[in-house]
């Protein structure tokens, strides 16, 4: 399906919602560049557009949040280095679009391990959450995982997790928690981490402590899963009625 950059703004406009568009302001987006469109339209119209990498950086430059994300979607990942995609990151201002990138596009890359390193103690906070938006994502996506990896990550978020934003924290105990469902030696040594937290003077980690330990605490393993997953999910309720 081809469109062009405008065709594409104004089918979005076509598209756009009052109750979506509010959402996104509320997530800090300037109101000039919110149209919205829920990110399920979006990940349609990039199913029909394709890979289309120069449409791709098109719709980054327009500015928009919506045609971001379909950017995204449509980047073709052999074409961008780690330095370009240093350089979108300066563009993002809310925490959806920061994870968006990192699900769709960095964690595809090869060597984008290195960005983890060089950002976990970045002081702007979307490169920062990016850092543990990424532990998060290769803890769910990646399925061989050394243990001397886990390490390295748990190592980081000791040495890097203390920060008073609310986009940064979360993330952090977004991480913590992921690599807790590795597996039974991995909550082990996640709660024990979360245990240190709590323990410690540091406010901002306490509270990372408490927030990761009200899941990592619920895991349970599944069958049907190769992950851990909380007993509270709708599929942990599941097997714990049926045993």
């Amino acid at each position: 399906m081809a469109m062009t950059k405008d065709e594409i703004i104004e089918y979005l406009n076509e598209i756009k919602s009052d109750k979506f568009r509010k959402n996104i302001i509320k997530l800090g987006i300037p109101e000039e560049k919110s149209i919205g469109v829920s990110t399920g339209e979006i990940r349609k119209l990039a199913r029909k557009i394709k890979i289309d990498h120069h449409l791709a950086e098109e719709l980054w430059v327009a500015g928009y949040h919506e045609a971001r994300l379909l950017s995204i979607l449509i980047m073709d990942e052999s074409k961008v280095s780690l330095n370009y995609v240093s350089q979108l990151m300066k563009d993002v201002m809310s925490w959806d679009l920061c994870d968006h990138i990192c699900k769709n596009l960095i964690i595809k890359m090869p060597s984008y391990e290195e960005l983890i390193f060089d950002w976990c103690c970045d002081h702007r906070v979307y490169y920062k959450r990016a850092a543990f938006s990424l532990i998060a994502s290769t803890m769910i996506h990646k399925k061989e995982i050394e243990k001397d990896e886990v390490n390295r990550y748990i190592d980081i978020i000791r040495e890097c997790g203390d920060d008073s934003r609310n986009h940064v924290k979360k993330a952090v105990s977004w991480a913590l928690r992921e690599i807790g469902k590795k597996d039974f030696d991995c909550q082990e040594q996640a709660i024990q981490l979360a245990y240190e937290f709590i323990e410690g003077s540091q406010k901002n980690l306490n509270w990372i402590g408490k927030n990761a330990l009200k899941e990592l605490e619920t895991l349970v393993s599944v069958k049907e899963r190769g992950r851990l997953l909380s007993s509270n999910s709708k599929m942990g309720k599941r097997i714990q009625k049926d045993t």
